[in-house]
């Protein structure tokens, strides 16, 4: 069967389909219409359909080069007496550049569907990566028809469903019988289709070829790589040596986050660097240290062919305090996954609403929530014990862990120095950059990192039990004074080559070697020409005496050792240093990836090339006598066929089940609102370097290498991944930005989709306007 026009394909189905049924239709040409008009309508009200709806069947619809998906009207619910209207509106908006339409396209008029109970978008194959899942963007809340197409659905679910997958349950089920047996009579996986399930029938509302490459792997072998996944997922369901709970979970965002920090995709470079700089063993080296659980031998993050995800029970495992015994261990870890699985959307949130790891002033009201769940008042008492021990030795004014953390930065800047000017090869030279940046950069980084979650913490638990306001800590995180806010102090007062000279290293994707830094394309991110107004405090932040009563008083009752200037100072510091450190260890980081790619450019590779290849390549080099242009190569063609893999698989940000892997519903995330501000601005992609000032800006996951944004006066911005405790949010807060933080794929696609957003931080609310 071939494609013809909307009107007529439809017509031509209705007699095939065994799956769904095809509503009847009144098809007539632009030309009939304006020829007699008349007879046209008493056609239609002689089929005595009581609401109609009229749509449009252009020839330029639904065609091999282009489907116009919502260029032309589709109008709904139109009585007998409106369609002369209805009609003329159609017909219009089919108008040509110069106004013409041609009298051969084509209006048809069907009966309105009455008790429609989902309604929604399947597609054959992704429409992204053209991979073998059908795409299923539905709406089971409303009686519309066209909620989903229309954007103007609030409950948009889409479900991956791979094209091998066990059935399905009712009434996706028919969907997916539906899709099938499209395929068999179009011959192909590539049809974008829209449905409707009434209480009766499925019903089929228009078909279409969907405009996708090819995919690179066929279905069989496709799925031959999600059993892999899959057999990796149940063998974590077990109990592992060393490890307590019965089972794990797997997240983009727990812990390390690496969907913020190297994205859901990374390219084989940026997922080496940051396995062998961060997750492999540094994490919980320095967790170790500062006084939780040893998970030295755990790698913390895993991939399923190229996707990175943290192990969920190895993150758990690693916040128990390392005093904490056995069994009360076990039994922690148990009741963090359990409250994870009921609570998916918390995924991005666990240090804030799922694990205790340190003591606040409201720790003993948010332990009262173990005891629902079999916790005894001696092992809460016995945790809160614990953690303020872990606490106090973390912050103490005189020998808090990260002060001796800050001091090692100093070393990582001055080695650096001796490196870059020491008489060594280029795979030395990248060898002891990386090396150092593990010993005297990430390593202190993730202890900085760690006493800036506890700072966030205290000061949120300040809030919590009354001592402080919504907008106290809003002017506190408002008056920081972070590398990123002298940065755009120093755009405004540095000269040019100074400013790059200081802040050149960084790049947005501070581990992808594609992304350019700063001081490679300077043009690309600023506009040098206008000059920066220095953020100041709105509110500047003080406490008051009785505030500083209150909380030296609270202190005093909880035995945390700080006096109240010395807890604002590692307040204060904490959040600071946590930024300082990431721009330090970011140069070394820069500096390695930039003479690696001139160590492939040396040896016939490209830029391109060396961003498919492992960074192990540097070790293997170091250590061993082997020719470097085999080495090389081969990890390049490696990577390249991962990578390739990798774009092919789908699997939805939380992995409970190996059942997830081929069929899975992505969803809908509880995002972080960052200050309590309103602002109503036209959304723009990053990418969109003109439109940035005064704009709403879209960005599916930023570092510090985004901070550029800032220098645009944006009005706010939104991410699909990040924590509420991320450097984007920190920044926000600092700039007085309306930001919305991990949205999640499906509420960003809406809402970077958008031409207009009304973003609400204070309601925690998004409106698209247009």
């Amino acid at each position: 069967m071939q494609f013809q026009s909307k009107a007529r394909t439809l017509d031509a189905l209705r007699p095939l389909l065994n799956t769904a049924q095809v509503l009847p239709q009144v098809r007539f040409t632009v030309a009939e219409w304006r020829q007699d008009g008349e007879a046209i309508l008493g056609r239609l009200r002689a089929v005595g359909w009581p609401l109609m709806v009229v749509r449009s069947s252009a020839l330029a619809e639904d065609t091999a080069s282009g489907s116009l998906a919502g260029r032309f009207e589709s109008l709904l619910r139109v009585a007998p007496a409106g369609l002369p209207d209805a009609i003329a509106t159609v017909v219009a908006s089919m108008a040509d550049a110069e106004g013409d339409v041609g009298g051969d396209n084509e209006v048809f008029v069907q009966p309105m569907l009455e008790r429609v109970r989902l309604a929604g978008v399947a597609f054959g194959q992704d429409p992204a990566t053209g991979a073998p899942y059908y795409v299923l963007n539905y709406d089971d809340t409303t009686s519309r028809t066209d909620s989903v197409t229309a954007g103007q659905s609030n409950q948009l679910k889409t479900r991956y469903i791979h094209h091998l997958a066990p059935q399905q349950a009712e009434p996706l089920a028919g969907v997916v019988a539906l899709i099938e047996e499209l395929r068999a009579l179009f011959g192909t996986s590539g049809l974008d289709l829209e449905f409707a399930v009434t209480d009766d029938a499925l019903v089929l509302l228009q078909v279409r070829p969907l405009l996708v490459e090819a995919a690179a792997v066929d279905a069989a072998t496709h799925r031959d790589m999600l059993v892999h996944i899959a057999a990796k997922i149940g063998h974590g369901q077990r109990p592992q040596p060393f490890l307590h709970g019965r089972r794990t979970v797997y997240g983009v965002m727990p812990d390390w986050n690496p969907a913020e920090i190297i994205g859901v995709r990374p390219k084989p470079l940026s997922l080496s660097l940051y396995r062998e700089l961060v997750t492999d063993s540094i994490w919980a080296y320095q967790r170790h240290n500062y006084g939780y659980r040893n998970l030295r031998s755990f790698p913390l993050m895993l991939h399923f062919h190229g996707l990175p995800y943290i192990d969920v029970r190895v993150s758990f495992n690693s916040f128990v305090p390392r005093d904490i015994d056995g069994s009360l261990a076990d039994k922690l870890v148990n009741h963090y996954i359990e409250r994870l699985l009921a609570a998916p959307n918390l995924h991005d949130k666990v240090e804030f609403e799922i694990v205790f790891s340190c003591y606040t002033l409201d720790l003993p009201q948010r332990l009262e929530k173990l005891a629902d769940a079999g916790f005894s008042a001696a092992e809460r008492q016995r945790l809160a014990d614990s953690l303020r021990s872990l606490t106090n030795r973390i912050v103490d004014n005189e020998t808090g862990l990260w002060r001796s953390d800050r001091d090692k930065l100093s070393v990582l800047a001055a080695r650096r120095d001796e490196i870059l000017a020491a008489d060594i090869d280029r795979v030395s030279r990248i060898y002891w950059l990386l090396e150092d940046c593990k010993r005297y950069g990430t390593l202190p980084f993730a202890g900085l990192a760690r006493a800036g979650f506890i700072a966030v913490q205290m000061l949120r638990s300040l809030v919590s039990v009354g001592v402080l306001d919504r907008a106290a800590y809003d002017a506190f995180m408002n008056g920081l004074d972070t590398v990123s806010g002298q940065m755009t102090r120093d755009l405004a007062q540095l000269d040019r080559t100074t400013f790059l000279a200081k802040y050149g290293h960084l790049r947005p994707g501070t581990y992808d070697l594609l992304s350019p830094r700063y001081d490679e394309a300077p043009d690309l991110y600023f506009d040098w020409k206008r000059m920066m107004a220095e953020h100041a405090p709105a509110t500047p932040f003080a406490l008051s005496l009785a505030q500083m009563r209150a909380i030296s008083r609270l202190l005093a009752e909880h035995g945390l050792a700080h006096d109240v200037v010395g807890l604002f100072d590692f307040l204060q510091a904490g959040v600071e240093l946590r930024e300082y450190a990431k721009f330090v260890f970011c140069r070394n980081l820069s500096d390695a990836m930039s003479l690696f790619r001139e160590l492939g450019r040396d040896h016939g590779f490209s830029l391109d090339d060396m961003a498919y290849a492992d960074i192990q390549c540097v070790y293997e080099l170091y250590a061993a006598g082997v020719d470097p242009v085999a080495l090389i190569g081969e990890s390049i063609e490696r990577g390249r066929k991962r990578y390739a893999e990798t774009c092919q698989i789908a699997l939805p940000p939380l992995l409970t089940s190996p059942d997830d892997v081929f069929s899975f519903e992505m969803p809908a995330t509880e995002p972080n609102f960052i200050t309590l501000r309103q602002v109503t601005a036209p959304v723009v992609s990053y990418r969109d370097r003109e439109r940035l000032v005064g704009a709403i800006v879209a960005i599916p996951s930023a570092d510090p290498g985004f901070d550029w944004l800032f220098s645009h006066n944006i009005a706010g911005f939104i991410t699909a991944y990040g924590g509420a405790n991320s450097h984007m949010a920190i920044r926000a807060n600092e700039l007085g930005l309306p930001a919305v933080i991990g949205a999640g794929e499906v509420l960003y696609g809406k809402w970077s989709a958008a031409r207009m957003l009304n973003v609400d931080c204070a309601n925690r609310r998004v409106e698209v306007l247009s």
